[in-house]
Protein backbone atom coordinates (compact mmCIF):
# COMPACT_ATOMS: atom_id res chain seq x y z
CA UNK A 1 0.00 0.00 0.00
CA UNK A 2 1.79 2.92 -1.10
CA UNK A 3 -0.49 5.45 0.52
CA UNK A 4 -2.48 5.33 2.90
CA UNK A 5 -6.08 6.41 2.63
CA UNK A 6 -7.54 8.41 5.47
CA UNK A 7 -10.29 11.32 5.61
CA UNK A 8 -9.28 14.35 6.93
CA UNK A 9 -11.46 16.92 8.84
CA UNK A 10 -10.59 20.50 7.09
CA UNK A 11 -13.54 22.08 8.50
CA UNK A 12 -11.79 25.41 9.44
CA UNK A 13 -8.68 24.69 8.88
CA UNK A 14 -6.11 26.57 6.32
CA UNK A 15 -4.72 25.42 3.29
CA UNK A 16 -2.58 27.16 1.01
CA UNK A 17 -3.31 26.92 -2.33
CA UNK A 18 -0.17 28.37 -4.86
CA UNK A 19 -1.43 29.13 -8.46
CA UNK A 20 -4.23 31.12 -9.60
CA UNK A 21 -5.52 29.15 -13.08
CA UNK A 22 -8.13 26.53 -14.13
CA UNK A 23 -5.90 24.09 -12.67
CA UNK A 24 -6.03 25.78 -8.82
CA UNK A 25 -9.56 26.68 -9.33
CA UNK A 26 -10.59 22.60 -9.40
CA UNK A 27 -8.59 21.87 -6.26
CA UNK A 28 -10.38 24.87 -4.30
CA UNK A 29 -13.79 23.75 -5.57
CA UNK A 30 -12.75 20.32 -3.68
CA UNK A 31 -11.62 22.17 -0.52
CA UNK A 32 -14.44 24.36 -0.48
CA UNK A 33 -16.81 21.57 -0.20
CA UNK A 34 -15.01 20.30 2.86
CA UNK A 35 -15.13 23.69 4.66
CA UNK A 36 -11.67 24.49 4.39
CA UNK A 37 -9.93 28.37 5.09
CA UNK A 38 -8.78 28.30 1.40
CA UNK A 39 -5.64 30.86 1.28
CA UNK A 40 -4.21 31.36 -2.37
CA UNK A 41 -1.04 32.87 -3.83
CA UNK A 42 -1.10 33.91 -7.35
CA UNK A 43 0.16 36.84 -9.33
CA UNK A 44 -3.43 37.10 -10.67
CA UNK A 45 -6.52 35.18 -10.10
CA UNK A 46 -8.76 33.56 -13.37
CA UNK A 47 -12.54 34.09 -13.21
CA UNK A 48 -13.63 31.79 -11.09
CA UNK A 49 -11.16 32.38 -8.32
CA UNK A 50 -11.63 35.93 -8.61
CA UNK A 51 -15.36 35.63 -8.18
CA UNK A 52 -14.76 33.38 -4.97
CA UNK A 53 -12.53 35.88 -3.53
CA UNK A 54 -14.93 38.73 -4.10
CA UNK A 55 -17.57 36.59 -2.17
CA UNK A 56 -14.88 36.63 0.52
CA UNK A 57 -14.71 32.31 0.06
CA UNK A 58 -11.36 32.21 -0.35
CA UNK A 59 -8.57 34.61 0.72
CA UNK A 60 -6.05 35.96 -1.69
CA UNK A 61 -2.89 36.36 0.58
CA UNK A 62 -0.42 37.52 -1.56
CA UNK A 63 0.80 37.71 -5.77
CA UNK A 64 4.36 35.90 -3.99
CA UNK A 65 5.27 32.93 -2.78
CA UNK A 66 7.46 32.88 0.58
CA UNK A 67 8.37 29.84 2.77
CA UNK A 68 6.55 31.82 5.90
CA UNK A 69 3.12 31.24 4.42
CA UNK A 70 3.33 27.48 5.10
CA UNK A 71 4.10 28.14 8.59
CA UNK A 72 0.37 27.79 10.02
CA UNK A 73 -1.15 25.91 6.76
CA UNK A 74 -2.31 21.96 7.18
CA UNK A 75 -1.87 20.92 3.97
CA UNK A 76 0.37 22.79 0.61
CA UNK A 77 -1.02 22.21 -2.75
CA UNK A 78 1.24 23.41 -5.78
CA UNK A 79 -0.75 24.59 -9.01
CA UNK A 80 1.64 26.48 -11.28
CA UNK A 81 3.26 26.21 -14.41
CA UNK A 82 6.23 26.94 -13.08
CA UNK A 83 7.98 23.80 -12.49
CA UNK A 84 10.94 25.45 -10.49
CA UNK A 85 8.62 26.79 -8.00
CA UNK A 86 6.59 23.90 -7.76
CA UNK A 87 9.72 21.94 -7.03
CA UNK A 88 10.60 24.33 -4.15
CA UNK A 89 7.48 24.58 -2.85
CA UNK A 90 7.58 20.88 -2.27
CA UNK A 91 11.02 20.83 -0.42
CA UNK A 92 10.37 23.77 1.35
CA UNK A 93 6.99 21.78 2.76
CA UNK A 94 8.76 18.48 3.43
CA UNK A 95 11.20 20.66 5.50
CA UNK A 96 8.23 21.90 7.20
CA UNK A 97 6.91 18.87 7.68
CA UNK A 98 3.68 19.99 5.92
CA UNK A 99 1.70 17.58 3.32
CA UNK A 100 1.71 19.02 -0.53
CA UNK A 101 0.62 17.94 -3.33
CA UNK A 102 2.23 19.15 -6.57
CA UNK A 103 -0.70 18.62 -9.25
CA UNK A 104 0.26 16.05 -11.73
CA UNK A 105 3.79 15.55 -10.72
CA UNK A 106 3.48 12.66 -8.47
CA UNK A 107 6.57 11.87 -7.46
CA UNK A 108 6.50 15.52 -5.67
CA UNK A 109 3.28 14.44 -3.85
CA UNK A 110 3.25 13.35 0.28
CA UNK A 111 -0.52 13.25 -0.15
CA UNK A 112 -2.85 12.67 -3.43
CA UNK A 113 -6.19 13.35 -4.41
CA UNK A 114 -8.67 10.57 -5.13
CA UNK A 115 -11.10 10.13 -7.63
CA UNK A 116 -14.36 10.69 -4.96
CA UNK A 117 -18.31 9.55 -4.53
CA UNK A 118 -19.86 11.82 -3.19
CA UNK A 119 -23.13 11.01 -1.08
CA UNK A 120 -22.27 13.40 2.16
CA UNK A 121 -21.78 11.98 4.80
CA UNK A 122 -21.24 8.70 2.86
CA UNK A 123 -18.03 9.10 0.63
CA UNK A 124 -16.15 7.17 -1.22
CA UNK A 125 -12.49 7.86 -2.61
CA UNK A 126 -10.36 6.04 -5.33
CA UNK A 127 -6.92 5.94 -5.85
CA UNK A 128 -4.21 4.57 -8.59
CA UNK A 129 -1.45 6.33 -6.34
CA UNK A 130 -0.85 8.27 -8.92
CA UNK A 131 -0.46 5.62 -11.95
CA UNK A 132 -3.61 5.19 -13.80
CA UNK A 133 -5.41 8.39 -13.27
CA UNK A 134 -7.42 7.63 -15.73
CA UNK A 135 -8.76 4.35 -14.74
CA UNK A 136 -9.65 5.40 -11.10
CA UNK A 137 -12.20 7.86 -12.40
CA UNK A 138 -13.50 5.19 -15.14
CA UNK A 139 -14.16 2.88 -11.57
CA UNK A 140 -15.17 6.35 -9.96
CA UNK A 141 -17.90 6.59 -12.91
CA UNK A 142 -19.19 2.71 -12.90
CA UNK A 143 -19.84 3.27 -8.90
CA UNK A 144 -21.48 6.28 -9.64
CA UNK A 145 -24.09 4.66 -11.54
CA UNK A 146 -24.79 1.95 -9.08
CA UNK A 147 -25.01 4.34 -6.02
CA UNK A 148 -28.01 6.15 -5.57
CA UNK A 149 -27.80 9.62 -4.78
CA UNK A 150 -30.18 9.47 -1.56
CA UNK A 151 -27.43 7.20 0.36
CA UNK A 152 -26.50 10.75 2.26
CA UNK A 153 -29.61 11.34 3.48
CA UNK A 154 -30.29 7.48 5.06
CA UNK A 155 -26.62 7.96 6.39
CA UNK A 156 -27.91 11.29 7.65
CA UNK A 157 -31.26 9.86 9.20
CA UNK A 158 -29.75 6.93 10.70
CA UNK A 159 -27.07 9.11 12.78
CA UNK A 160 -30.47 10.80 14.58
CA UNK A 161 -31.16 7.28 15.40
CA UNK A 162 -28.39 5.79 16.53
CA UNK A 163 -28.57 6.69 20.05
CA UNK A 164 -32.30 5.52 20.32
CA UNK A 165 -31.42 2.00 18.59
CA UNK A 166 -28.44 1.35 20.70
CA UNK A 167 -30.66 2.36 24.10
CA UNK A 168 -33.47 -0.37 22.49
CA UNK A 169 -31.47 -3.03 21.03
CA UNK A 170 -28.51 -4.15 23.60
CA UNK A 171 -26.09 -6.11 21.11
CA UNK A 172 -24.23 -5.39 18.29
CA UNK A 173 -25.74 -8.04 16.62
CA UNK A 174 -29.40 -7.14 16.63
CA UNK A 175 -28.24 -3.60 16.17
CA UNK A 176 -26.36 -4.68 12.76
CA UNK A 177 -29.57 -6.73 11.88
CA UNK A 178 -31.92 -3.98 12.77
CA UNK A 179 -29.63 -1.75 10.73
CA UNK A 180 -29.33 -4.12 7.73
CA UNK A 181 -33.35 -4.95 7.41
CA UNK A 182 -33.55 -1.05 7.73
CA UNK A 183 -31.03 -0.20 4.46
CA UNK A 184 -32.81 -2.56 2.51
CA UNK A 185 -36.27 -2.18 3.11
CA UNK A 186 -39.54 0.20 3.20
CA UNK A 187 -37.23 2.40 5.32
CA UNK A 188 -34.73 3.20 2.24
CA UNK A 189 -37.62 3.12 -0.09
CA UNK A 190 -39.49 6.17 1.70
CA UNK A 191 -36.17 7.68 1.90
CA UNK A 192 -35.35 7.24 -1.86
CA UNK A 193 -38.88 8.77 -2.06
CA UNK A 194 -38.18 11.75 -0.47
CA UNK A 195 -40.95 11.11 2.16
CA UNK A 196 -38.73 11.63 5.11
CA UNK A 197 -41.32 12.23 7.64
CA UNK A 198 -43.01 8.83 6.89
CA UNK A 199 -39.25 7.22 6.96
CA UNK A 200 -38.77 8.41 10.36
CA UNK A 201 -42.05 7.00 10.99
CA UNK A 202 -41.35 3.36 9.67
CA UNK A 203 -38.32 3.52 11.54
CA UNK A 204 -39.64 4.12 15.14
CA UNK A 205 -42.06 1.42 14.46
CA UNK A 206 -39.69 -0.67 13.21
CA UNK A 207 -37.75 -0.33 16.15
CA UNK A 208 -40.86 -0.36 18.49
CA UNK A 209 -42.54 -3.90 16.78
CA UNK A 210 -39.32 -5.08 15.07
CA UNK A 211 -41.87 -5.79 12.08
CA UNK A 212 -40.21 -5.95 8.61
CA UNK A 213 -43.17 -4.61 5.85
CA UNK A 214 -42.95 -4.82 2.75
CA UNK A 215 -42.84 -2.86 -0.38
CA UNK A 216 -43.57 -2.85 -4.32
CA UNK A 217 -41.28 -1.05 -7.00
CA UNK A 218 -43.17 -0.73 -10.29
CA UNK A 219 -40.33 -0.29 -13.28
CA UNK A 220 -40.26 0.08 -16.44
CA UNK A 221 -37.65 -1.85 -18.13
CA UNK A 222 -37.55 -0.08 -21.21
CA UNK A 223 -38.06 -1.04 -24.80
CA UNK A 224 -35.48 -3.95 -25.01
CA UNK A 225 -31.48 -3.00 -25.44
CA UNK A 226 -30.30 -3.22 -21.63
CA UNK A 227 -28.43 0.04 -22.29
CA UNK A 228 -31.62 1.85 -22.21
CA UNK A 229 -32.81 0.58 -19.02
CA UNK A 230 -32.54 3.67 -16.30
CA UNK A 231 -29.76 4.17 -12.90
CA UNK A 232 -33.10 3.69 -10.78
CA UNK A 233 -34.28 0.56 -12.46
CA UNK A 234 -31.13 -1.04 -12.33
CA UNK A 235 -30.95 -0.04 -8.35
CA UNK A 236 -34.19 -1.27 -7.62
CA UNK A 237 -33.62 -4.73 -9.55
CA UNK A 238 -30.49 -5.79 -7.88
CA UNK A 239 -32.08 -4.95 -4.65
CA UNK A 240 -35.35 -6.72 -4.55
CA UNK A 241 -36.50 -10.01 -3.05
CA UNK A 242 -38.50 -11.05 -5.80
CA UNK A 243 -39.06 -9.97 -9.32
CA UNK A 244 -42.57 -10.45 -11.54
CA UNK A 245 -41.90 -9.65 -15.13
CA UNK A 246 -43.58 -10.18 -18.44
CA UNK A 247 -42.95 -11.31 -21.76
CA UNK A 248 -41.40 -8.17 -23.44
CA UNK A 249 -39.02 -7.88 -20.72
CA UNK A 250 -35.27 -9.14 -22.72
CA UNK A 251 -33.17 -11.65 -21.32
CA UNK A 252 -30.11 -8.65 -21.22
CA UNK A 253 -32.58 -7.13 -18.66
CA UNK A 254 -33.14 -9.99 -16.87
CA UNK A 255 -29.54 -10.70 -16.36
CA UNK A 256 -29.25 -7.84 -14.39
CA UNK A 257 -31.65 -8.90 -11.55
CA UNK A 258 -29.67 -9.95 -8.09
CA UNK A 259 -28.83 -13.56 -8.34
CA UNK A 260 -30.31 -15.02 -5.07
CA UNK A 261 -33.68 -12.74 -6.14
CA UNK A 262 -36.80 -15.14 -7.02
CA UNK A 263 -38.04 -14.59 -10.15
CA UNK A 264 -41.62 -15.06 -11.54
CA UNK A 265 -43.01 -14.55 -14.80
CA UNK A 266 -46.72 -12.98 -14.95
CA UNK A 267 -46.31 -12.46 -18.96
CA UNK A 268 -48.91 -11.88 -21.17
CA UNK A 269 -48.66 -13.22 -25.19
CA UNK A 270 -50.58 -13.08 -28.03
CA UNK A 271 -51.83 -16.55 -28.77
CA UNK A 272 -49.16 -17.87 -26.23
CA UNK A 273 -49.23 -18.39 -22.28
CA UNK A 274 -50.89 -15.41 -20.08
CA UNK A 275 -51.12 -14.59 -16.70
CA UNK A 276 -54.65 -13.09 -15.55
CA UNK A 277 -53.98 -9.10 -15.00
CA UNK A 278 -56.26 -10.33 -11.31
CA UNK A 279 -53.72 -12.97 -10.29
CA UNK A 280 -50.79 -10.64 -10.92
CA UNK A 281 -52.39 -7.93 -8.86
CA UNK A 282 -53.11 -10.45 -6.02
CA UNK A 283 -49.33 -12.00 -6.43
CA UNK A 284 -48.13 -8.79 -5.86
CA UNK A 285 -50.35 -7.60 -2.62
CA UNK A 286 -49.73 -10.94 -1.38
CA UNK A 287 -45.76 -10.89 -1.31
CA UNK A 288 -45.69 -7.43 -0.03
CA UNK A 289 -48.11 -8.29 2.86
CA UNK A 290 -45.25 -10.87 3.33
CA UNK A 291 -43.07 -7.80 3.98
CA UNK A 292 -40.86 -8.62 0.74
CA UNK A 293 -38.85 -5.76 -1.28
CA UNK A 294 -41.12 -6.63 -4.39
CA UNK A 295 -40.39 -5.35 -8.43
CA UNK A 296 -42.97 -5.51 -10.58
CA UNK A 297 -40.86 -5.48 -13.80
CA UNK A 298 -42.50 -4.16 -16.86
CA UNK A 299 -41.08 -3.60 -21.11
CA UNK A 300 -41.02 -0.37 -22.01
CA UNK A 301 -42.91 2.36 -19.48
CA UNK A 302 -45.44 0.72 -17.17
CA UNK A 303 -48.19 3.71 -17.24
CA UNK A 304 -48.04 3.26 -21.57
CA UNK A 305 -50.20 0.60 -21.83
CA UNK A 306 -48.60 -1.37 -19.17
CA UNK A 307 -51.63 -1.41 -16.68
CA UNK A 308 -49.46 -0.67 -14.26
CA UNK A 309 -51.95 2.13 -13.09
CA UNK A 310 -54.26 -1.19 -12.37
CA UNK A 311 -51.96 -2.76 -10.18
CA UNK A 312 -51.41 0.14 -8.12
CA UNK A 313 -54.66 0.88 -6.91
CA UNK A 314 -54.77 -2.33 -5.93
CA UNK A 315 -51.92 -1.82 -3.93
CA UNK A 316 -53.03 1.53 -2.37
CA UNK A 317 -56.76 0.15 -1.57
CA UNK A 318 -54.51 -2.11 0.92
CA UNK A 319 -51.89 0.51 2.10
CA UNK A 320 -49.36 -1.15 0.63
CA UNK A 321 -46.27 1.70 0.20
CA UNK A 322 -44.85 1.96 -3.36
CA UNK A 323 -42.95 3.59 -5.99
CA UNK A 324 -42.55 3.49 -10.28
CA UNK A 325 -39.55 4.00 -11.98
CA UNK A 326 -40.44 5.08 -15.36
CA UNK A 327 -39.40 3.52 -18.59
CA UNK A 328 -38.48 4.36 -21.97
CA UNK A 329 -41.11 3.33 -23.95
CA UNK A 330 -41.35 1.42 -27.46
CA UNK A 331 -43.04 4.11 -29.15
CA UNK A 332 -39.89 6.11 -28.11
CA UNK A 333 -37.15 3.64 -28.13
CA UNK A 334 -37.79 1.61 -31.12
CA UNK A 335 -38.52 4.44 -33.33
CA UNK A 336 -35.24 6.21 -32.56
CA UNK A 337 -33.55 2.49 -33.19
CA UNK A 338 -35.47 2.73 -36.76
CA UNK A 339 -33.83 6.16 -37.70
CA UNK A 340 -37.76 7.47 -37.43
CA UNK A 341 -38.41 10.72 -35.46
CA UNK A 342 -41.84 11.06 -34.21
CA UNK A 343 -41.92 14.36 -35.23
CA UNK A 344 -40.40 16.64 -37.88
CA UNK A 345 -41.29 20.37 -38.94
CA UNK A 346 -41.56 19.10 -42.64
CA UNK A 347 -43.75 15.92 -41.69
CA UNK A 348 -45.66 15.91 -38.53
CA UNK A 349 -46.36 18.46 -35.93
CA UNK A 350 -47.95 15.96 -33.22
CA UNK A 351 -47.59 12.24 -32.26
CA UNK A 352 -50.31 9.83 -31.11
CA UNK A 353 -49.82 6.55 -28.88
CA UNK A 354 -52.57 4.61 -29.25
CA UNK A 355 -53.13 0.47 -28.51
CA UNK A 356 -54.79 -1.99 -31.10
CA UNK A 357 -55.76 -4.29 -27.75
CA UNK A 358 -58.76 -2.82 -26.08
CA UNK A 359 -61.37 -3.95 -24.28
CA UNK A 360 -63.38 -2.31 -25.87
CA UNK A 361 -64.39 -3.15 -29.83
CA UNK A 362 -61.73 -0.93 -32.49
CA UNK A 363 -64.86 0.52 -33.89
CA UNK A 364 -64.90 2.72 -31.07
CA UNK A 365 -62.03 4.51 -31.66
CA UNK A 366 -61.60 7.86 -32.98
CA UNK A 367 -60.68 7.33 -36.41
CA UNK A 368 -61.59 10.78 -37.37
CA UNK A 369 -58.65 11.97 -35.25
CA UNK A 370 -56.55 8.87 -35.79
CA UNK A 371 -56.40 9.97 -39.66
CA UNK A 372 -55.69 13.15 -39.58
CA UNK A 373 -52.46 14.13 -41.64
CA UNK A 374 -49.35 16.02 -40.63
CA UNK A 375 -49.22 13.72 -36.95
CA UNK A 376 -47.48 10.55 -36.73
CA UNK A 377 -49.70 7.65 -35.45
CA UNK A 378 -47.54 4.61 -33.24
CA UNK A 379 -49.73 1.79 -32.61
CA UNK A 380 -49.18 -0.81 -29.94
CA UNK A 381 -50.18 -4.33 -30.11
CA UNK A 382 -51.92 -3.62 -33.57
CA UNK A 383 -50.23 -6.35 -35.92
CA UNK A 384 -53.37 -8.72 -34.94
CA UNK A 385 -55.83 -5.75 -36.46
CA UNK A 386 -53.93 -4.38 -38.76
CA UNK A 387 -56.70 -5.21 -41.55
CA UNK A 388 -58.79 -2.93 -39.42
CA UNK A 389 -56.73 -0.11 -38.57
CA UNK A 390 -55.74 0.37 -42.42
CA UNK A 391 -59.57 0.02 -43.68
CA UNK A 392 -60.52 2.30 -40.66
CA UNK A 393 -57.92 5.06 -41.48
CA UNK A 394 -58.48 5.34 -45.12
CA UNK A 395 -61.79 5.76 -44.51
CA UNK A 396 -61.65 8.34 -42.30
CA UNK A 397 -59.13 10.46 -45.17
CA UNK A 398 -56.17 8.92 -44.45
CA UNK A 399 -54.19 8.43 -48.26
CA UNK A 400 -53.66 4.68 -49.10
CA UNK A 401 -50.11 5.60 -50.29
CA UNK A 402 -49.08 7.20 -46.59
CA UNK A 403 -45.90 5.44 -45.32
CA UNK A 404 -45.67 2.96 -42.47
CA UNK A 405 -42.99 1.23 -40.55
CA UNK A 406 -43.32 -2.19 -38.63
CA UNK A 407 -40.64 -2.35 -36.06
CA UNK A 408 -40.01 -5.62 -34.98
CA UNK A 409 -38.20 -6.31 -31.40
CA UNK A 410 -37.30 -3.14 -31.51
CA UNK A 411 -33.45 -1.51 -29.84
CA UNK A 412 -32.63 -4.97 -29.48
CA UNK A 413 -29.67 -7.41 -32.27
CA UNK A 414 -32.76 -9.04 -33.51
CA UNK A 415 -34.83 -5.78 -34.98
CA UNK A 416 -36.16 -5.67 -38.11
CA UNK A 417 -37.92 -2.79 -39.81
CA UNK A 418 -40.48 -2.87 -42.62
CA UNK A 419 -41.11 -0.21 -44.74
CA UNK A 420 -44.68 -0.23 -46.93
CA UNK A 421 -47.93 1.94 -47.21
CA UNK A 422 -51.18 1.67 -45.50
CA UNK A 423 -52.81 -0.08 -48.51
CA UNK A 424 -50.48 -2.77 -47.30
CA UNK A 425 -50.09 -3.11 -43.82
CA UNK A 426 -52.22 -6.20 -43.85
CA UNK A 427 -49.30 -7.68 -45.34
CA UNK A 428 -46.59 -6.22 -43.85
CA UNK A 429 -48.15 -7.59 -40.53
CA UNK A 430 -48.73 -11.00 -40.96
CA UNK A 431 -45.38 -11.44 -41.79
CA UNK A 432 -43.71 -9.25 -38.76
CA UNK A 433 -42.10 -11.03 -35.75
CA UNK A 434 -43.53 -9.32 -32.22
CA UNK A 435 -43.47 -7.62 -30.35
CA UNK A 436 -44.42 -5.42 -33.41
CA UNK A 437 -44.84 -1.42 -33.41
CA UNK A 438 -46.88 -0.04 -36.14
CA UNK A 439 -45.89 3.63 -37.06
CA UNK A 440 -48.23 5.38 -39.65
CA UNK A 441 -47.48 8.90 -41.17
CA UNK A 442 -44.77 10.53 -43.64
CA UNK A 443 -41.69 10.94 -41.17
CA UNK A 444 -41.43 7.05 -41.98
CA UNK A 445 -39.70 8.67 -45.25
CA UNK A 446 -36.79 8.97 -43.03
CA UNK A 447 -35.58 5.62 -42.23
CA UNK A 448 -34.17 5.00 -45.26
CA UNK A 449 -31.88 8.06 -44.76
CA UNK A 450 -31.21 8.03 -40.78
CA UNK A 451 -31.56 4.17 -39.87
CA UNK A 452 -28.36 3.98 -37.96
CA UNK A 453 -28.98 0.46 -35.49
CA UNK A 454 -28.71 -3.31 -36.39
CA UNK A 455 -30.02 -3.99 -39.45
CA UNK A 456 -28.74 -3.07 -43.00
CA UNK A 457 -29.94 -0.09 -43.62
CA UNK A 458 -32.32 0.17 -46.45
CA UNK A 459 -31.38 2.69 -48.38
CA UNK A 460 -31.43 0.23 -51.87
CA UNK A 461 -34.76 -0.54 -53.24
CA UNK A 462 -33.27 -4.58 -53.56
CA UNK A 463 -31.64 -6.53 -51.77
CA UNK A 464 -28.48 -6.08 -51.89
CA UNK A 465 -25.70 -8.29 -49.99
CA UNK A 466 -21.99 -8.08 -49.63
CA UNK A 467 -19.24 -9.12 -47.41
CA UNK A 468 -18.93 -5.31 -46.55
CA UNK A 469 -22.34 -5.12 -45.85
CA UNK A 470 -23.12 -8.32 -44.00
CA UNK A 471 -19.66 -7.46 -41.66
CA UNK A 472 -21.31 -3.72 -40.52
CA UNK A 473 -25.01 -5.40 -40.40
CA UNK A 474 -22.95 -7.80 -37.99
CA UNK A 475 -21.10 -5.50 -36.13
CA UNK A 476 -23.72 -3.05 -35.69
Amino acid sequence: MNYFPLFADLTGRPVLVVGGGSVAARKVGLLLKANAQVRIVARQLNEELSELERQNKVLWIAKEFNAEQMRTVMLVIAATNDEVLNHRIFYLAESQHKLVNVVDDQPHCSFIFPSIIDRNPIQIAISSGGKAPVLARLLREKLEALLPQYLGKIAEISGKWRDQVKAKLASVTERRRFWEKMFSGRFASLVKNQQEVQAEEELAEQLENNYQGGFVSLVGAGPGDAGLLTLNGLQEIQQADVVLYDALVSGEILSLIRRDAERIFVGKRANGRSVAQEETNQLLLTLAQQGKRVVRLKGGDPFVFGRGGEELEVLAQHQIPFSVVPGITAGIGATAYAGIPLTHRDYAQSAIFVTGHRKADASDMEWQTLARSNQTLVIYMGTLKAQVIAERLQQYGRAANTPVAIISQGTQLTQKTAIGTLANLAELAEKAETPALIVVGEVVKLHEQLAWFGEEKQRQKQPHFTLESLTISQVA
